[in-house]
């Protein structure tokens, strides 16, 4: 069965703090679904989203999926269902918060669409459809792509307090550059986030949760954590508007707000998160590096 056509159309931010991410909202139910990677490519891709109705989050713990091609536009799929699956949930630390993740193989590039399917507690199901690019080539580095050889700000160069927007820093992620891991030729993590300004639907405690795969993993691989302003202490004082963002985000071709990358020890991404990522989905692709 073919839809009639897209359901839910994209709608601006509520404020400059939700993000780069792009939003939908299906007028006729109420579901209201953000996009947590629109930096995609063909091929299989990690694919994350928040879904949310009136009540707030969708926090089903699986959600079912489709996937459409669109030939030209977004009036309609030109085609049956390419592939379908599911989507599961996993809730933020210590939040009411929370997104679902899948895995989607794009054949190629182009426009798509995901007909997301939702059970109600009355019984009916509800669905919405959005459409978005897949260009041919993602900005950010895929897995299998040498990872940007980077001289992020260390405790060599500044201080913790500039190093960081979070509240309490953890200093051991602040040792050691990108180009100095590559050098050692040890696998690593390395987070780019604003702890202290993590304000939007897919934005989590990823630093933190850095700190806690460090705790466990230290011995074996490094930890790395890049604050995308320049100017923590200033950003925390007066606000977002002062902030001027690192050049290793441009280096990474990175434009959303929250990334992760494992690199392996060739110097090879292993592993690519846009948005936040679980503990679970990071601590897995870092164990499959570790034991090559």
């Amino acid at each position: 069965m073919i839809p009639g056509g897209v359901t839910a159309f994209p709608v601006p931010p509520r404020s400059p703090l939700d993000g780069p991410y792009p939003r939908y909202r299906d007028a006729a139910n109420g579901l209201v679904t953000v996009l947590g990677t629109p930096d995609l490519a063909p091929g299989p891709q990690r694919v994350s989203f928040v879904l949310s109705d009136a009540e707030g989050v969708v926090r089903l713990p699986v959600v079912q999926f489709e996937l459409y091609r669109f030939a030209s536009g977004r009036e309609g799929p030109s085609g049956p269902v390419v592939a379908s699956g599911t989507a599961t949930f996993h809730p933020f630390p210590a939040d009411t918060r929370g997104l679902h993740t899948t895995r989607v193989d794009f054949p190629e590039a182009g426009t798509w669409g995901l007909r997301l399917i939702v059970p109600r507690p009355d019984g009916t199901v509800a669905s919405t459809l959005f459409a978005f690019d897949v260009p041919a080539r993602a900005r950010a580095p895929l897995v299998g792509d040498a990872a940007p050889r980077s001289l992020n700000r260390t405790l060599a160069s500044t201080s913790l307090a500039e190093l960081s927007t979070g509240s309490n820093p953890d200093p051991a992620v602040y040792g050691s550059t990108i180009a100095a891991a590559l050098d050692a030729s040890r696998p690593f993590v390395v987070v780019f986030a604003s702890p202290g300004f993590c304000t939007n639907a897919l934005c989590g405690p990823q630093v933190e949760q850095l700190s806690e795969l460090r705790a466990l993993y230290e011995e074996r691989a490094a930890f790395i954590h890049v604050e995308l302003y320049e100017n923590p202490q200033a950003v925390r004082q007066q606000g977002l508007q002062v902030g001027v963002r690192t050049p290793v985000l441009g280096e990474w071709g990175l434009e959303t707000d929250e990334w992760t990358f494992v690199v392996d020890g060739s110097g090879s991404v292993a592993a690519r998160f846009e948005g936040f990522a679980p503990r679970e989905e990071v601590e897995a692709a870092l164990r499959g590096v570790l034991s090559r």
